[in-house]
């Protein structure tokens, strides 16, 4: 969640919180309640967290939370493929993997920070976040076997479809709001 989107849902947890003592439901959120809830990475990588991992480390934890589903070389079955599909886009069956279509390195991590493994979300720690990025990036030879990722580093991978998308330059939202504060 970038600052600006906090402090949208901070606005809108206050109106809530108008209505919640009208009601008798809910709670103030907090600084500390909005904070866990304010993890996402932007693709320049603000937001990215204190940790590092590499390749080799990557492996083993891709190899006990991620394999599974994503086979064990990122090939799919039954999840979808991370690796493989290059110069597959403009083809009539276009292979989307981290390699192939995935702009920003960022979004990698961003992704499996939130949402993976897919039987318990948010449970890696930001080194091994960190790691599988690497090794999955590795998988794909946009990184070196040596590689070492951190919040510094990750920002600065090139992705190979990095060019592939346009920007869209209007809001995510007009930032209207739906309910007047009492």
């Amino acid at each position: 969640m970038r600052k600006s989107e906090a402090l949208a849902l901070a606005l809108l947890l206050a109106c809530s919180a108008t209505q919640a003592q009208v009601y008798g439901l809910g709670r103030p959120a907090t600084p500390a309640a909005i904070a866990a809830w304010d993890i996402d990475v932007a693709p320049d990588g603000a937001g990215l967290p204190n940790g590092r991992g590499s390749v080799t480390a990557g492996q083993a934890v891709y190899a006990a939370q991620c394999a599974a589903c994503h086979g064990a070389q990122g090939e799919g079955k039954p999840a979808d493929a991370l690796v493989g599909g290059q110069g597959t886009l403009a083809t009539p069956k276009p292979i989307k993997t981290i390699g192939s279509f995935w702009p920003h390195a960022t979004t990698v991590f961003d992704f499996i920070r939130r949402a993976m493994p897919y039987q318990a979300p948010q449970s890696l720690s930001a080194d091994e976040v960190y790691a599988v990025t690497a090794y999955l990036l590795h998988l794909n030879g946009i990184v070196p076997a040596d590689a070492v990722l951190d919040a510094t580093t990750l920002p600065q991978v090139r992705m190979p479809n990095r060019d592939g998308f346009i920007a869209d330059a209007r809001p995510d939202t007009a930032s209207t709001p739906c309910v007047q504060c009492r």
